[in-house]
């Protein structure tokens, strides 16, 4: 059998484990600290997928959203109303960085997270272009108008 590429969300749940320990630090996407969603923008960039900096923006990046009774490892779970991520790493569990004071870490996922739940996205490539060309459309300039005159 050939050697098949290993899946992003492996590669990205590898990189998010190997993190546990490091400071939480907000506004962190580096080795010297991270921050929840700098976490998962690192952790999936490691994976060939670029992913929007804050959890609101990956959040939205995604067309598709996975209920809680349907997450696998990999998947972003957002809570508090989008203010929190987390990437599932085993059922019932995520890695994340928590907050100030806190590291990265492995948490069961609580029935307070269950209720904070808002919803989980899936990452894949296509997912974030598709973001990207919305995104784009809405920096461009706005188009210019023919103006009267009299």
């Amino acid at each position: 059998m050939a050697n098949l590429p290993t899946p992003a969300w492996k590669t990205a749940l590898a990189y998010a484990m190997d993190k546990r320990g490091t400071p939480y630090v907000w506004g962190g996407a580096s080795k010297s600290g991270y921050d929840c969603s700098g976490l998962m923008l690192r952790a999936y960039e490691a994976a060939g997928i670029d992913l929007p900096r804050t959890a609101r923006q990956q959040y939205g990046a995604f067309s598709k959203k996975i209920a809680w009774n349907d997450l696998k490892p990999g998947d972003l779970a957002f809570f508090s109303n989008l203010g929190h991520v987390g990437m599932i790493s085993k059922p019932g569990h995520m890695v994340h960085a928590p907050r100030s004071g806190d590291v990265v870490k492995e948490e069961r996922l609580s029935e307070w997270r269950r209720s904070a739940f808002v919803g989980a996205v899936r990452p894949d490539p296509s997912g974030v272009r598709r973001w990207a060309e919305i995104l784009d459309k809405r920096r461009a300039p706005a188009p210019n108008m023919p103006t009267a005159t009299l």
